[in-house]
């Protein structure tokens, strides 16, 4: 089968692979319909995301059909449509139970401490095969697939499997009550969707950040009020519109992979010292190109802390690595902010988000921007890289 597979740091490439097989009885095969690229998959691929395992299929992301099933699965049989959740896990632990489906004690083949384990990671996450290919083996598919009704279309279902349940599970965990001034820092897909769970779970007004034009739009078509950082300092400007106050919640829909401010205020006070460049680097194995002084990867957390009220709530859904090691806590801890963070526990949230899509309620196929087959995956991963205007969310199609 064709598959997008890593082979280094800056290296990826589309070439043929052996079919998946089932390697145990409640696996699945799955033919994969529809899949995605992420920003985490640029993470892995610019090295910000260490320790992947050359050979690895890339991607989380995916829709598809049931092809063979293992005998120990009761539930699915050949032919039925899945939503693939990007995170694994077994649904029978405590966790699983309790909802925690990204903390699973079982899916992950490094042991309970080893961390959520998803498709296409690094070897830390188990490695497991990812779904940008045209087939892909699916663990504990019992209870960790969700069938898809004849109403819900690929190309909705497939913002299923990742970005809209991430964005809704920010929301959450940003502890959003009624009338909640809520900001968003981070306007990529991930941060569209964290806008529109904060408004379904209730908030007033919604304030959003980033760098981007065109992705201000789409933030500001979803009803909020956008913040241009290289325009003006976001900082600055939450507390503007607040009367001084800052933000009820704040959502760090960025990560790592920070953009530093190009122009205006913020720009200035963003600049890395020596130390900082040469820790970072090391760090991350970033090479050549793929990182530049003047990004900072913390640059979302210390906003976020900057921008939140007192006694307020920060919500981390961008993606850290293990090996970050910053944050801003004194500030934090002396404003009394409270912070969740984590993977989204995808499996949870999954079935409610298909109601919903299903029943009309929403459509959240307004954040796709591309829809590219499987063997243009290469050059469209290129341009994403390269955050062209335009560019926010691309659909692959495995099957074209």
């Amino acid at each position: 089968m064709k598959a997008i597979v890593f082979h280094g740091v800056g290296d990826i490439r589309l070439d043929t692979v052996p079919d998946p097989k089932l390697k145990d009885d409640r696996d699945v095969i799955v033919r994969l319909t529809s899949s995605a690229i992420c920003g985490t998959d640029l993470h892995m691929i610019r090295g910000t995301l260490p320790g992947m395992k050359e050979g690895t299929v890339l991607g989380h992301e995916g829709v598809g059909v049931v092809e063979e099933v293992g005998k120990g699965v009761r539930n699915w049989r050949k032919g039925d449509r899945v939503v693939i959740p990007s995170t694994i896990s077994c649904g029978g632990c405590s966790y699983c139970r309790a909802g925690y489906t990204a903390q699973c004690d079982d899916a992950n083949p490094n042991g309970q401490l080893a961390g959520t384990a998803f498709y296409g990671g690094p070897a830390s996450t188990g490695p497991f095969d990812g779904l940008q290919a045209e087939y892909a083996r699916i663990p504990f598919a019992n209870s960790s697939l969700v069938k898809l009704p004849d109403g819900v279309e690929d190309d909705a279902a497939i913002l299923l499997s990742d970005i809209y349940p991430t964005g809704y599970f920010g929301a959450h965990i940003a502890e959003i009550d009624e009338g909640d001034t809520v900001a968003v820092f981070g306007c990529g897909p991930v941060g569209l969707f964290a806008i529109v769970s904060a408004f379904q779970r209730g908030a007033g007004r919604v304030l959003a950040v980033d760098g981007h034009q065109d992705r201000l739009e789409m933030a500001r078509a979803q009803g909020a009020e956008i913040i241009n950082m290289n325009e003006e300092d976001p900082v600055e400007a939450i507390r503007e519109l607040t009367r001084g106050a800052g933000a009820d919640r704040v959502i760090d829909a960025v990560g790592v992979d920070a953009e530093a401010p190009k122009s205006g205020p913020a720009a200035e006070d963003n600049q890395p010292t020596p130390d900082m460049v040469e820790k970072i680097t090391e760090e991350t194995n970033r090479k050549g190109d793929l990182w530049k002084p003047g990004d900072s990867p913390m640059q979302a957390l210390e906003w976020a802390v900057q921008a939140v009220a007192k006694a307020g709530t920060i919500s981390v859904i961008g993606v850290y690595p293990p090996t970050d090691r910053f944050f801003p806590i004194g500030e934090a801890m002396n404003k009394n902010v409270t912070v969740n963070m984590g993977n989204a526990n995808h499996r949870c949230y999954i079935p409610h988000l298909v109601d919903m899509v299903e029943s009309g309620a929403f459509d959240p196929r307004g954040v796709i921007t591309q829809d590219e087959p499987l063997t243009d995956a290469i050059s469209a991963y290129k341009t994403f890289d390269q955050r062209k205007s335009g560019w926010t969310k691309v659909v692959l199609e495995p099957s074209a």
